[in-house]
């Protein structure tokens, strides 16, 4: 076996149907007087729901977050938190609300806890990232690491199911990198397999019914487990990519990434034959590149960049960005390849090496 070194480093979690009865709990545990109740617009009266819930401990309700949470945002958010006296922030929906929980906390030092409603898994790493000037930028920092994170089923019910789909596929990308991950060892492997084969199975029967809590509970453990795998271990081309993609042309998040994740696994797959063995085990199925992009499929989700917004006069850009600062990957960055791997994305091809 390959040496390793491994430090968890992972919040407190709160799991199971009903557990956001016990936020108010949470907040009292962090010795905190006042939490500001961070959501996108759309998820508005969810917040205020959550801020009722505290009652004296509520310092009000922030409901702005936005993709890729730009710089503007976060600086208005850490304002208006310390303008009312918060001493800790609740994040209740995706990964937008997270990453705005995080920003505060970069900061300020503000106290998370995080309540998801969707599969994205950020709640359970130290990444954070922010857009300014039409380029995000990402880092690790473990002040923004959420003190809690409430796991409640119950939320993701009325997760439209096309965006539990796509949601749970990113939160496969997060898994299956970690499988190839310079610095992986073997915990996070065993945790990244069982994470990618709780959500493929989860998938297509909350497609069936998005009603079956059974299946809501298994897709939210597979989140958390890839999460855990993401904040513990690097990222290599696929994130790098969407975050490219994401930050510059301002693409929706959860459908970059499953778009991109076959493409990126097939570039990858002929310098990481275990990290394929392990995907190929977890999906039950001998091509794990072209069995991810045909279960998008199968669920609706989409397969193209030209689908999703992304401007074919654009992919230059970012194949040029792609190999402008080297990191870790098990192979090489090529610019000729990216930029082939990068045109069968957006023609929606089947994903090659």
């Amino acid at each position: 076996m390959t040496p390793f070194t491994f430090q968890a480093r992972l919040p407190r979690v709160v799991f199971g149907p009903g557990t956001l009865e016990q936020l108010p709990a949470e907040v009292e545990r962090l010795g905190a007087a006042k939490a500001l109740v961070l959501s996108t617009p759309d998820q508005q009266a969810q917040a205020q729901r959550v801020a009722d819930m505290l009652g004296a401990r509520s310092a009000g309700v922030f409901a702005r977050a936005v993709m890729h949470v730009p710089v503007e945002t976060a600086r208005e958010a850490r304002e208006q938190a310390r303008r009312l006296g918060a001493d800790c922030a609740v994040a209740i929906g995706g990964g937008s609300t997270t990453g705005l929980g995080k920003a505060i906390a970069l900061d300020s030092g503000l106290p998370i806890i995080a309540v998801p409603t969707t599969y994205a898994g950020s709640e359970m790493t130290p990444i954070y990232g922010l857009t300014e000037g039409g380029l995000k930028k990402t880092g690790r920092d473990a002040r923004v690491l959420p003190r809690t994170v409430i796991y409640d089923p119950r939320l993701t019910l009325t997760l439209p199911v096309g965006l539990s789909v796509t949601s749970g596929l990113n939160a496969i990308a997060h898994a299956a990198e970690g499988l190839y991950a310079h610095d992986g060892n073997p915990i996070l492997s065993l945790m990244a397999e069982d994470g990618i084969r709780a959500l493929a199975q989860a998938l297509p029967a909350l497609h069936r019914d998005p009603s079956d809590l059974a299946a809501r509970s298994d897709a939210l453990y597979g989140a958390w487990l890839c999460g855990v795998v993401l904040g513990n271990g690097a990222m290599g081309l696929h994130h790098k990519l969407c975050h490219t993609l994401g930050g510059s042309f301002n693409l929706p998040h959860a459908e970059v990434h499953t778009v991109v994740l076959p493409h990126a696994l097939a570039y990858n797959a002929p310098n990481a034959p275990q990290a394929m063995a392990a995907l190929s085990r977890a999906l039950d199925a001998p091509d794990a590149p072209l069995a991810l992009q045909q279960l998008a499929a199968r669920l609706g989700a989409p397969t193209a960049l030209k689908d999703i917004g992304m401007p074919a006069d654009g992919l230059d850009r970012v194949a040029d960005l792609a190999v402008s600062a080297p990191y870790p990957n098990p192979r090489p960055l090529e610019r000729a390849a990216l930029r082939a791997l990068l045109q069968r994305a957006w023609d929606g091809s089947a994903p090659a090496p």
